[in-house]
């Protein structure tokens, strides 16, 4: 590089040079042999500061933000040596990720119903080139998870120029709610906070919204949210098009939705004409905000609700028929949507197992014919082995099944190539035959 730039150096070794040559946008700790001072005004870096990461020979390989307290020790942000990270660069940056909200999603809504962009991921981190920020939309509400210090620092800025430009596309937003209440902030040192973001004082002049609860519509079905107090930021809005999928195939079956959360997937089956659904899941507030749900949308009379552990309710169904009856059974259509039974690589070989026998578990209970809705939500958990451990729990329950979809994520929660841990949700659709 011939400029002087502004900001301190990270010295990188060739193992974390190659790899964001590959495409990776993460230099770890052992991969940063030093911190230097800015070679423009000898500024030492702090942590949360944007850093040029820079081979021992000098050769520029991009630009990110530096963590100090965190393994991940810098997030690449840009790879090209003429941006400058003003607002307007912060500016572009959340144009582009609500472009591509619009582009895939701006012409997907059902007939009749809200367009798909009104919920959706607005922000997925680094795939939308803002590492360690997420942003939900529900509705009128943003609600926003920062996981790291650079972003903390950004946040002020962040916020704000993200409701101007969804303003500016006629979107109207009258609050952001933040959810750090994640336990991975403390890999970076930050403390854990929920709450409203102060927007009163910008030039927003917007006041602190009185509720934390949002009416929000999806595949035009309403779930009324708690986004201070639900999982993750309120609702999971990666199953968007999987829980339609669902909804196409549900007609006259009798569904059994396990893992259900506030009932997304029973509710779709129960609008897709489904005979009869029953949710379960293990928590007994998940399964009141189902019903709560069900209710709100006239679907309660073909629908019911069990608080169960799925891992222990699926055996029991298919060894005691009266239970399976009086359940609302014998089902042909299973959903089976459990959290992620693996977070780290250490712990695959225990969610493989999981995983295996879910599923064997709910090909016992279906008849030849019946459908298998079945996914994982780990990146460590990858498509393949989710593969595997389908095939393996169809040769125990001796069934063959007929893959009728293979699904992920929606779009919104876009997956960069040269980068797994964007992509972390497999979906399949499959037929006992």
């Amino acid at each position: 590089m011939k400029k002087v730039r502004p900001y301190p150096q990270a010295v990188i070794s060739q193992k974390a040079a190659r790899a964001l040559k590959a495409g990776h946008p993460w230099v770890f700790e052992g991969e940063v042999k030093a911190i230097l001072p800015s070679p423009a005004d000898g500024r030492e870096g702090v942590n949360g500061d944007m850093v040029d990461l820079v081979e021992e020979n000098g050769t520029w390989q991009g630009a990110g933000l530096v963590s100090m307290a965190s393994k991940i020790r810098v997030r690449l942000v840009s790879r090209n040596a003429n941006d400058r990270f003003d607002e307007g660069f912060w500016h572009r940056r959340l144009q582009w990720a609500w472009q591509h909200r619009k582009v895939t999603m701006g012409a997907r809504a059902l007939p009749g119903c809200e367009p798909d962009t009104n919920c959706c991921r607005v922000v997925f981190s680094e795939a939308d080139g803002l590492p360690g920020l997420i942003v939900d939309r529900y509705e009128d509400v943003l609600v926003a998870q920062v996981g790291t210090v650079g972003m903390e620092r950004l946040k002020g800025t962040l916020l704000p120029l993200l409701v101007h430009v969804l303003r500016e596309d006629g979107q109207e937003i009258r609050g952001v709610y933040e959810r750090n209440d994640s336990p991975a902030r403390a890999k970076d040192g930050l403390p854990l906070q929920k709450g409203w973001f102060d927007l009163s004082g910008t030039d927003l002049s917007l006041p602190t919204p009185e509720s934390a609860r949002v009416m929000v519509r999806e595949n035009g079905i309403a779930f009324d949210l708690d986004v201070e107090n639900s999982q993750k930021t309120g609702f999971f809005l990666d199953q968007k098009y999987n829980r339609r999928a669902v909804r196409q195939i549900a007609g006259g079956r009798r569904v059994l939705d396990c893992f259900c959360h506030v009932g997304p997937f029973g509710l779709n089956a129960a609008a897709g004409g489904a005979g009869f659904v029953r949710c379960v899941d293990v928590s007994q507030t998940a399964i009141d905000l189902a019903r709560e749900n069900a209710r709100i949308n006239r679907l309660d009379a073909n629908m019911g609700f069990t608080c169960a552990n799925v891992l222990e309710y699926l055996p029991q169904l298919a060894h005691d028929r009266q239970l399976l009856r009086d359940e609302g059974g014998p089902f042909d259509l299973i959903v089976l949507d459990p959290p992620a039974f693996t977070k780290s690589r250490g712990t695959v070989q225990h969610a493989i197992k999981g995983y295996r026998e879910i599923n064997e578990a709910a090909m016992h209970l279906l008849p030849r014919g019946g459908y298998l809705a079945t996914c994982s939500c780990s990146h460590f958990m990858t498509r393949d082995l989710l593969a595997r451990a389908i095939s393996e729990a169809a040769h125990a329950a001796n069934v063959q099944l007929k893959q009728v979809e293979e699904r992920q994520q929606a779009p919104d929660h876009p997956i960069l190539w040269g980068v797994p841990e964007t992509h972390y949700l497999d979906f399949f659709i499959f037929q006992v035959v």
